[in-house]
């Protein structure tokens, strides 16, 4: 199956480009291919920001804090605490 690609004229610094270059060259890679899976990472990180910014307006807290109270298992490790900013920031 053919993916369905479009031309765009790129503009980068020649430093930048030249770094992309070599950076592509190791990877055993086009400058192209690089330049899409750069993109295609961007892409990705912002929409998983997205999703979870969207997912934590949705956080039942008083429902965390139950869970988090209840009896039973492991208590954390030291560093595995909630900060108190973190805390008093959410109520």
């Amino acid at each position: 199956m053919k993916t369905k690609t479009a031309a765009y004229a790129l503009r980068l610094p020649a430093s930048m480009k030249a770094e992309a270059e070599k950076i592509a060259a190791e990877d055993g890679t086009s400058l192209n291919q690089f330049v899409a899976s750069a993109v295609a990472e961007k892409v990705s990180a912002l929409r998983t920001a997205r999703y979870f910014a969207e997912k934590k307006g949705r956080t039942d807290w008083s429902a965390f804090d139950r869970i988090m109270r209840r009896e039973g298992g492991a208590p954390p490790v030291a560093d595995d605490k909630i900060p108190e900013a973190y805390r008093t920031a959410r109520k």
